[in-house]
């Protein structure tokens, strides 16, 4: 049978900027059912292919072909919201010409996102705006559907019901976005842009590292024999996809730990134990809030209640993530527990020798003139201190994915994820203890989460994240601070799946009355208090696997050792180091899934006392 036909088609596709091609003899096609995302490194021309193929930007060579009858619907990363027309309007523009009068349409879009037609563009917030933008795109029931960074801005309740609309959704449809969740639950099929050229995989995103991993390793050994060039080309491949994957085994072991310390923290009884942990060395306490209420008057005469008789204790090296739907108060809850704004009643007690640093990526500003250096060093020179170490400008710029040559040029040359990149290099050159970032994930890229997600999973001190990105809560923070609404605040230890796992509601949207909504959603049920057979039975062989490799790991080791054993059969030497990287790769793998599972048991185990 011959393959389905595609509503949407590149074909030969080339397109460059001043000179530089970003794809030469690319084609790609989306058939009808077709559910798929697009991913790729900072630059390498996502938005540029999704705007191509949406009509938005001319080919330089190739061709597009459009399926006669069929509707395309693009949502651009930055929409342009002119003040001065109202809502109604502007998405009543995505209809086709033809059915312009049909209004009851955009009215039904705008109830479904909560939104009023009546208000002016000029005043949406950052996430109305991106509801409207989606609005614009969804109200011509298109048969392709084109979306860059479509979560940007919005919160976990409106994400996820974007998510549902997308799995109803029958046409074709492409995704560009930074957050790994929201990819792996709506794609199937996964296009990867990778310099200049098109790859696909007919699996979500969910599978694209395993994959992307095995690619790297197979490109390894042909590039081993090319220029070096192209070599350095591959090196984001190691640092951005093999590299993660190892590293996010160690890192798991390490933040189910800390979740085990936070978890005993929060069960310690007594005052007694508070004090004694106050006055320790370390200064332990770094926020203890009892009882807070806080609330402000609406215009309509009544109350918004951010929280009420809401307390928490945070010890030095917790990772604590807040959450909620936007408007329900994270960030004035932030700013209560670190002591910006006031509580109406209750008390807050803040540890001593606090040093803390504030992050809302908008509200930091960047001279498009400046260099990356002088940014760094406004005040001259060649170095600049990072913590207690004296860092060269250029090798710190590294830390952080930049060639060396960008360092003199200026930062109206970078993109948009090497500005963000910038932001946090300047942002963690500053010494602090307790870190505050407010919606830091926003409108970066994948490999800028990466290296910020590296970069906090080192940092020694205190952090409160406000977030709507879940896979980032995830493999991060050891806490959840959720509001619910009306005032209800509820804490889990853990990251955001630990939360709904542990709370008996989750925040959903209701906008209307101005405030969130927390409808039950059923806890997953222990069955019967114990693992399945067969993770009982991986449980139990997962000891002697970790032993048996550590003991193979330990004789490679032993005859890498020996200076003699390259010379006399280098074939054998290599064999040996490819076989001890793969055998320390597996340990770390056994170890997180021996660590998941007994996890798994202890929380199974306990369920049953819970219920009772």
């Amino acid at each position: 049978m011959a393959p389905p036909a595609p509503l949407v088609a590149l074909r030969d596709a080339a397109l460059g900027f001043g000179g530089r091609p970003l794809f030469e003899g690319l084609s790609l096609g989306l058939t009808r059912g077709e559910k798929a995302c697009l991913v790729g490194r900072n630059g390498s021309g996502k938005s540029s292919l999704l705007k191509a193929l949406a009509g938005a930007l001319a080919l330089d060579a190739g061709e597009r072909f459009l399926q006669p009858g069929a509707a395309v619907a693009y949502l651009p990363q930055d929409p342009v919201l002119e003040a001065g027309r109202s809502v109604a309007d502007y998405v009543a523009g995505g209809l086709p010409a033809e059915e312009a009068d049909r209004r009851h349409r955009t009215a039904a879009v705008l109830a479904r996102l909560d939104l009023e037609g009546g208000r002016d563009l000029g005043t949406l917030s950052g996430g109305e705006g991106r509801r409207a933008a989606l609005a614009r795109a969804l109200v011509s029931d298109p048969q392709v559907l084109l979306l860059d960074e479509p979560t940007n801005h919005l919160d976990l309740p409106t994400i996820e019901w974007l998510e549902r609309e997308l799995a109803r959704f029958a046409g074709a449809l492409l995704v560009v976005s930074h957050d790994r969740a929201f990819l792996a639950r709506v794609s199937r099929v996964t296009y990867w842009l990778d310099r200049g050229a098109i790859r696909r995989l007919d699996k979500g995103y969910a599978h694209f590292e395993d994959w992307a991993e095995a690619e790297a390793e197979r490109e390894a050994g042909e590039l081993h024999r090319l220029d070096r060039k192209i070599v350095r080309e591959q090196r984001w491949l190691a640092r951005g996809v093999t590299a993660r994957r190892k590293r996010n085994q160690g890192r798991l072991a390490r933040l189910g730990e800390l979740r085990r310390k936070r978890a005993e923290w929060l069960k310690a009884p007594g005052q007694a134990k508070l004090s004694a942990l106050a006055a320790d060395r370390s200064g332990g306490m770094v926020i203890e809030a009892k009882h807070l209420a806080k609330s402000f008057p609406r215009a309509d005469g009544g109350e918004s209640v951010i929280v009420r008789d809401f307390s928490t204790r945070i010890r030095r090296g917790d990772r604590i993530g807040v959450i909620g739907p936007n408007g329900a108060g994270k960030t004035t809850l932030v700013r209560l527990l670190t002591g910006e704004l006031k509580p109406d009643v209750g008390t807050l007690k803040l540890g001593s020798n606090l040093a803390p640093l504030y992050f809302d990526q908008r509200r930091e500003s960047l001279d498009p003139e400046a260099t990356l250096w002088h940014t760094l060093v406004p005040g001259g020179g060649d170095s600049l201190m990072v913590g207690e170490r004296q860092r060269h400008v250029v090798a710190y710029l590294r830390d952080f994915l930049f060639e060396d040559a960008q360092a003199r040029q200026p930062v109206k040359s970078l993109s948009g994820g090497e500005k963000n990149r910038l932001l946090l290099a300047r942002l963690f050159a500053r010494p602090s203890n307790l870190l505050v970032l407010d919606e830091p994930t926003n409108d970066l890229d994948l490999e800028t989460l990466d290296l910020l997600l590296e970069v906090l999973d080192g940092y020694k001190g205190t952090l409160l994240l406000v977030s709507h990105d879940r896979d980032f809560l995830d493999r991060l923070v050891t806490g959840v601070i959720a509001l619910e609404g009306d005032g209800r605040v509820q804490e889990a230890v853990g990251g955001y799946g630990d939360y709904l796992k542990q709370s008996e509601s989750a925040p959903a949207p209701d906008r209307a009355k101005g405030k969130a909504a927390a409808p039950k959603v059923e806890r997953p049920r222990a069955g019967g208090g114990k693992l399945s057979y067969r993770e009982q039975r991986e449980l139990e062989r997962l000891p002697d696997q970790i032993d048996r490799l550590t003991g193979e790991i330990t004789e490679l080791e032993g005859r890498l050792a020996d200076p003699g054993v390259y010379g006399r059969d280098p074939a054998a030497f290599e064999a040996a180091a490819a076989r001890l990287e793969a055998a320390r790769s597996e340990r770390e793998t056994a170890e997180a899934r021996w660590l998941e599972l007994e996890e798994k048991r202890e929380a199974l185990a306990d369920a049953p006392r819970e219920r009772a």
